[in-house]
């Protein structure tokens, strides 16, 4: 805000007069801080209101489970809510990369739907689908990182699905030396995904049992930790994407996580 700062205007001697000019230029300074306080605190609301939105993710609640659908416009997806990854992994924008990723849950799962901007596809010769792909994060994959333990940060749970509806899901504890270890966990997670190769877009779609994330009956207002990213493109032009930058060469740095929480239908 730019302020205009003129010098007293003088000449006038008479008492009442000066009086007066005093009384008008202290309610001017008064007013002038007021107006300034007043936008000092619109501003800082404005921003803390943007930074909860920027670090939670609400998945919206659905009555019924549905078969998986990789189509954004249908009911179940039009109806639930979404954010974007558009940054690397040091933060850096990268909207040509802008993916949005959208959340429902029910009684009994976790829905997530990736809508996936793509220039050159780096996909896995001979895909299998019924079994999962162990170093799929080597490829074109887009990833949910989740935990609900909030004493131990480190101890969460990985699941990937790639454009061809190849996936794999990881049990990760970084105390371990290796923590891929635990990619023989099986979550019991579904997977679905379709490439336009009109629009240059990939869909992929999850749904995760609660069982397999959390100890607690699902119920509006459970909080998860979570991070979402995306690998993009073969490794002399390899892309990473993310939701929240985790400011290092890896996905895994679970301080660096947003929150996941469970809301009621919009």
């Amino acid at each position: 805000m730019r302020v205009d700062v003129r010098p007293p205007i003088c000449g006038f001697s008479s008492d009442s007069a000066d009086l007066g000019a005093r009384n008008h230029g202290a309610a001017k300074r008064l007013l002038l801080k007021m107006t300034l306080a007043s936008c000092l605190l619109l501003m800082n609301g404005t921003v803390g209101a943007r930074t909860a939105d920027d670090s939670t993710f609400g998945s919206t609640f659905a009555a019924d489970d549905v078969a998986l659908d990789t189509n954004p416009q249908s009911g179940f997806w039009k109806a639930a809510s979404s954010v974007y990854a558009d940054v690397d992994d040091h933060g850096k924008a990268i909207p040509e990369f802008r993916t949005r990723i959208s959340s429902r849950w029910t009684n009994k799962y976790l829905y997530l739907l990736f809508e996936c901007p793509y220039k050159a596809l780096y996909l896995k010769p001979a895909p299998n689908v019924t079994a999962e792909t162990y170093g799929l994060w080597d490829w074109d994959v887009a990833e949910l990182f989740i935990g609900s333990n909030f004493h131990n940060i480190r101890r969460y749970k990985e699941f990937e699905v790639s454009p061809q509806r190849e996936w794999i899901d990881l049990d990760v504890n970084l105390d371990l030396p290796d923590h891929t270890v635990g990619w023989s966990w099986n979550s019991g997670f579904q997977v679905d995904a379709r490439i336009d190769a009109g629009t240059k877009i990939w869909y992929g779609a999850m749904r995760i049992p609660f069982a397999a994330l959390d100890q607690r009956h699902p119920v509006a207002g459970n909080t998860f930790r979570v991070n979402l990213f995306r690998s993009q493109g073969p490794p002399e032009h390899r892309q990473s994407i993310a939701w929240k930058p985790p400011m290092a060469d890896t996905f895994h740095v679970p301080e660096r996580f947003g929150l996941l929480t469970l809301v009621e239908a919009k």
